[in-house]
């Protein structure tokens, strides 16, 4: 790398880089905008999409290209985020230092957050569980946990990055990434989670593992984004593919998917939501719209009772956090049951619905003081509770336009948190 020759800067001439490069990066981001916006479309076709809707991504796209100040920040986050995507290697499940039972490093491997070594035992085994306690040692390199997370948060800013930016650096990145983790046999983790969230002394996996891949749901249109660009092939597009749909049939045939779908909490939906993404990602129509008819019979009725609350994650030790956390899967299933013709977002029997587990939310939003125990009290403080809401609010907001309440409770969260990449997907209208 060729060394650039050193600038003496005074203090006033740091303080105006400092202010001036962002703003000048912003200005021409916006006359970049403005130019796609005219000119052809940067998004595949509105088959190609999933969770995302084209919509909604050409609407945050608008906002952006008029300087909406709502939107603003969102973007400013997404490219600092997406510019450090680019600087990371790949990722793969080989790079763990620790094994799963099979010895196979290609298995995807974690072990449960919440357990710990027993004191009482001078091997630490059995583990323990502390509920709401989060054992550092189940994110450390040795897992694939965190590896998963990160490698799906990249692929989804990068993809972001390049359709509003026309970049295609970003949309190459995210293909990198993509084959690294997909299909380069020696990277390419194997598709199943077999050995998620393992005990040690206990099991060697357990089907509430299955939670650890709902981030893969937001990875199948982050490739429809950048399928333009032939950052992948369509060969390799299709090999993606053929991964979710045998993934999918793991899912459905193994003990841990049996296991996982029949949970009653945040679990059982976001098993659900795998299920129905990944079905119509590998054009399984029959498997989505079984899915969603046990979403409108067992979940929606199961999990929220007549006030909208979601009884078994009140129980929780971080009641806040995983009260929204259960409610993001009902927004997907509910995006789902649009692309279906299941009216997912209308369903309610007795008062027990989406809309109605929004309402309780909404409730908590810049208003009545949050009522429940907390483990950590930061979570249920007004910042606390704000944060987790931002999500829901937004696909409130998308869902049910006739209750203005979700709409000025998005807003209020966009004017006090900016930032958020959730405001470029879920634009309000």
């Amino acid at each position: 790398m060729n060394e650039q020759p050193k600038q003496v800067r005074t203090a006033e001439t740091h303080g105006q880089r400092a202010r001036g490069v962002p703003m000048l990066r912003s200005l021409w981001h916006a006359t970049v905008l403005a130019a796609v916006l005219c000119g052809p479309a940067l998004a595949a076709s509105p088959s190609q999409f999933y969770t995302y809707d084209p919509a909604d991504l050409a609407l945050a796209k608008q906002k952006l290209a008029a300087r909406d100040p709502l939107y603003q920040p969102s973007y400013d986050s997404l490219l600092k985020e997406a510019d450090a995507a680019l600087t990371h290697r790949r990722y793969s499940v080989v790079d763990k230092t620790l094994s799963p039972a099979s010895g196979n490093k290609h298995d995807f491997f974690s072990f449960g957050p919440y357990w710990w070594p027993d004191p009482a035992k001078k091997d630490g085994l059995p583990y323990i569980r502390k509920d709401g306690l989060h054992n550092p040692a189940a994110s450390t390199e040795g897992t694939d946990s965190q590896r998963i997370g990160r490698f799906a948060h990249d692929v989804k800013v990068l993809a972001l990055a390049w359709y509003f930016t026309g970049e295609r650096k970003y949309a190459v990145k995210a293909g990198e990434l993509a084959r690294a983790w997909f299909l380069a046999s020696e990277t390419r983790m194997n598709p199943n989670l077999d050995y998620g969230q393992a005990i040690p002394g206990r099991v060697d996996g357990r089907g509430i593992g299955i939670i650890t891949s709902r981030v893969l749901i937001d990875v199948m249109d982050s490739l429809a984004l950048i399928q333009p660009t032939d950052a992948l092939s369509d060969a390799e597009n299709e090999a993606v593919r053929g991964w979710y749909r045998t993934y999918l049939d793991w899912l459905l045939n193994s003990r841990h998917g049996f296991e996982e779908g029949n949970a009653h909490n945040n679990h059982g939906t976001f098993y659900s939501a795998q299920v129905v993404a990944f079905a119509l990602y590998t054009n399984r129509q029959d498997v989505a719209t079984r899915e969603l008819d046990i979403t409108k019979i067992r979940r929606i009725a199961g999990q929220i009772d007549r006030e909208g609350k979601l009884i078994a994650e009140l129980e929780r030790t971080r009641p806040a956090g995983y009260t929204n956390f259960a409610l993001e899967a009902f927004g997907y299933l509910g995006r789902y049951g649009e692309l279906t013709g299941q009216k997912v977002w209308e369903h309610g029997e007795d008062a027990h619905s989406i809309a109605q587990g929004y309402r309780f939310v909404a409730r908590y939003v810049n208003g009545e003081k949050w009522p429940y125990q907390e483990i950590d009290p930061k979570e249920g403080s007004p910042d606390g509770f704000n944060k987790h809401a931002m999500q829901n609010m937004l696909a409130a907001a998308r869902a049910y336009k006739g209750e203005r309440v979700f709409a000025e409770k998005a807003r209020w969260l966009l004017e006090h948190y900016p930032g958020q990449l959730d405001a470029l997907i879920l634009p309000l209208k």
